[in-house]
């Protein structure tokens, strides 16, 4: 329990993203909005969440850590984001009664959006190296 209370204090912004994706890919019906008749706009949406959750893990963890840990991050800020885009589609397909469903192209987008998260938090974490180097 302390270790999840650690994560919640070290990590807010990252874990309210968390829970935000869980509900908003979890609620029985998606709302239309003028956005609806974009293509492909729910994979747009898909690969912006993963990718936004991505950075901002990428911008907590930087803030929080003066020196990088690469399987750490790789762990927690790349497989876990991964594994969990895979989990929510899982849930939509099993656990909704078919008002949602799963697809693997929805998880291809949570990939994609992990992967351009992941990348902007590398150049974060360079640009955080480099401006400590500088003071």
């Amino acid at each position: 329990m302390k270790i999840v209370i650690v994560f919640l204090k070290r990590y807010p912004l990252s874990t309210v993203l968390i829970v935000v994706i869980w509900v908003l890919c979890l609620i029985p019906t998606v709302p239309e909005t003028p956005l609806s008749s974009f293509s492909l706009i729910d994979k747009w949406t898909h690969l912006v969440m993963y990718g936004t959750l991505v950075a901002v893990i990428w911008w907590e963890y930087t803030r929080q850590h003066p020196t990088l840990k690469p399987r750490r991050l790789f762990l927690w800020a790349f497989l876990a984001p991964v594994a969990m885009g895979g989990l929510v589609e899982l849930a939509q397909a099993y656990c909704t009664g078919g008002r949602r469903s799963g697809e693997w192209f929805d998880f291809v987008a949570n990939s994609v959006g992990v992967v351009l998260g992941t990348l902007i938090g590398i150049l974060l974490a360079a640009f955080r190296a480099k401006a400590r180097r500088d003071t």
